[in-house]
């Protein structure tokens, strides 16, 4: 991961990718520097806009930030409706453990005929 934030660094300050200032940004950080990877990377940006990938990197987790939390909002009001009423929980029918067992060897059958 490194090496990829030594590219982000170099094109933040608009210095040229290539290995000689991939290679000094990452000795500068005390890096055991690897030329494989950092010829591998040089060559893999070659043809990226690292600019636009940022952003469109950036865009993507936000909407999915949207969306997580609005379903946390909806997860909180949840919680909330139900500590306003205990009294419902006394309504709740008696769960045993015959019910219980009576579960786990139907799903154990489930299973055998999936794997012969």
């Amino acid at each position: 991961m490194e090496y990829v934030y030594a590219a982000l660094i170099l094109n933040e300050t608009g210095e040229e990718i290539n290995e000689d200032n991939l290679t000094g940004v990452l000795e500068a950080a005390g890096v055991d520097v690897e030329e494989s990877r950092v010829k591998a990377l040089v060559a893999a940006l070659e043809d990226v806009d690292i600019d636009e990938a940022v952003a469109d990197a950036a865009a993507v987790p936000a909407a999915g930030a949207a969306a997580g939390g609005a379903a946390a909002g909806a997860a909180d009001e949840a919680a909330d409706d139900g500590d306003e009423g205990e009294e419902g929980e006394e309504d709740l029918p008696d769960t045993t453990d015959e019910d219980d067992d009576e579960d786990d060897d139907a799903g154990g059958e489930g299973l055998g005929e999936l794997f012969g």
